[in-house]
């Protein structure tokens, strides 16, 4: 069961089945949203210009499942 909270890239790419670079290309497609999908992570930033990224899985994995055949194409086509 997925609980709702917020965790690394790396830990969301692997309970969501994805590639960290995958979970980046939804949030640059706009299809994860800021605050609702993914948020700044607030701890030791090793550069605040570009501040590590941390994911809310269950709202995440709605998205993907609603757009799983969009990601899909767009992952074989690319």
């Amino acid at each position: 069961m997925i609980v709702n909270s917020w965790e690394s890239s790396r830990s969301a790419a692997n309970k969501l089945g994805l590639k960290e670079t995958d979970l980046s290309n939804l949030r640059a497609y706009g299809l994860f949203r800021p605050g609702i999908h993914w948020r700044s992570s607030q701890s030791g930033q090793k550069k605040p210009w570009a501040p590590e990224a941390i994911y809310n899985v269950k709202n995440c994995k709605k998205v993907i499942n609603k757009n799983y055949s969009l990601i899909m194409l767009h992952e074989f086509a690319a």
